[in-house]
């Protein structure tokens, strides 16, 4: 049978690490047309939004007004991210997987440390291949959390890559200049590399508020960010698991903050490093949907303590795709994480008479559900062991957060 949505394949935006869904998983569809209409003249797009709501569950957890909250869920914390992405093929023309992106992100958050409230830039990129797809190019304004690293999952005490963002690699709502390489030396071993504009080394809450649209080419004291990433990746196929291993180094050269001594001089230099893999460990359905089974990861990242609030970040991950015969497109996830805190700011915290902690884990059960074509809802339950950062108060030292959240694409 001929797939119909085949024909969008080359639509979707490239040079990503995961794959955005395809028109087949959207609300819309191609109903009305508008979408084979928009193809036929070399234009793709997708949508969505992304709705999630965190409360801490345990019966005397301190409540503190919106102002004074120290972590997400200590009151019912709301956020929301609805974004458009929008390609144009320039294969047509003749260019080897030629495309231009663009895209726009709005986000909302009740508590807006995390945040702030922005609309502006995703993307604005150029993407094409070079030697027979051996090597890819992209350039312009991008997001590397979504072209490095390859998180899958992470627990509540914040995300899974703020080892990486605290030393400069760009998010979605912190899209920066760079251009990315990634050399292919065969279908599964690669190299890729970045030459990034940092975000700003205070962070992506005063980098947001510097240039909320993203358009700025800097922001204060930013610098340059190189990020090099080398991998091994190998699709599920029929009596053949799906693996995935990678590891990465940043350098930045922006003007950091030293935390054991606030007060003086910013100092140029800071790093990170990681290293992930992730497993197939059986296949449930090898012959329908080899990717279908249970899977298991882990993560470590690391940066400096002397410039970086987190200075070590563990992931252990145990997952399952497709669990059941009848929801074979349902995730469930088991995963639990530490965040070691930066000794010299924990000395210091300690030096003022507060209380601090060197570090925070927290234990996630996550179940996502795919409820039709483009909608899809989760449910988890979090233990988090200190959820604040570094320092907290004898009622803060725990937290139980529900997580429930929707993601709809268009």
């Amino acid at each position: 049978m001929v797939d119909p949505f085949k024909r969008y394949d080359n639509l979707r935006e490239k040079g990503l690490w995961f794959p955005i869904p395809g028109p087949a998983d959207t609300v819309g569809q191609d109903k009305g047309g508008v979408r084979s209409a928009l193809a036929d003249v070399g234009i793709g797009y997708i949508g969505w939004t992304h709705n999630s709501l965190a409360s801490n569950q345990l019966p005397h957890a301190a409540r503190s007004t919106i102002a004074n909250q120290l972590y997400m869920g200590q009151n019912p914390t709301f956020a929301s991210a609805n974004l458009m992405i929008v390609t144009y093929d320039l294969s047509r023309f003749g260019i080897a997987d030629g495309q231009i992106v663009v895209g726009a992100e709005q986000q909302y958050w009740t508590w807006d440390r995390p945040g702030p409230d922005r609309v502006g830039l995703n993307t604005l990129a150029y993407y094409q291949t070079f030697f027979d797809r051996t090597l890819e190019l992209k350039i312009g304004y991008l997001r590397n959390q979504n072209e490095f690293t390859g998180t899958l999952f992470g627990g509540t005490t914040g995300s899974n890559m703020s080892a990486l963002f605290q030393a400069g690699m760009s998010t979605n709502a912190a899209p920066t200049p760079a251009i990315n390489l990634k050399y292919n030396f065969d279908g599964r071993l690669y190299n890729k590399v970045s030459v990034q504009r940092s975000i700003s080394p205070d962070g992506a809450y005063a980098h947001i508020t510097e240039n909320p649209t993203g358009l700025k080419w800097r922001t204060a004291n930013a610098g340059i960010l190189l990020v090099e990433e080398a991998g091994y990746k190998s699709k599920a196929a029929p009596g053949v698991p799906d693996t995935w291993l990678r590891a990465g180094v940043g350098l930045n050269s922006s003007r950091y903050t030293n935390l054991a001594d606030p007060k003086q001089q910013r100092e140029s230099g800071n790093n990170f490093h990681y290293i992930a893999a992730d497993r197939q460990l059986w296949q449930n359905d090898a012959l329908g949907s080899p990717s279908r089974g249970i899977y298991g990861g882990f993560s470590v990242m690391g940066a400096p303590p002397e410039r970086n609030r987190i200075s070590r970040y563990y992931e252990l991950r145990l997952y399952a795709k497709g669990p059941f015969d009848n929801r074979p497109s349902d995730l469930v996830a088991l995963v639990a994480t530490n965040t070691t805190w930066s000794k010299v700011a924990v000395d210091a915290a300690l030096a003022k008479g507060q209380l601090a902690h060197r570090d925070s884990t927290a234990v996630t059960g996550t179940y996502i559900a795919h409820l039709a074509p483009g909608i899809y809802t989760s449910v988890g339950l979090s233990y988090i062991h200190y959820p604040t950062s570094i320092t907290h108060r004898p009622q803060t030292e725990h937290a139980l957060n529900l997580l429930v959240s929707t993601l709809i694409f268009f």
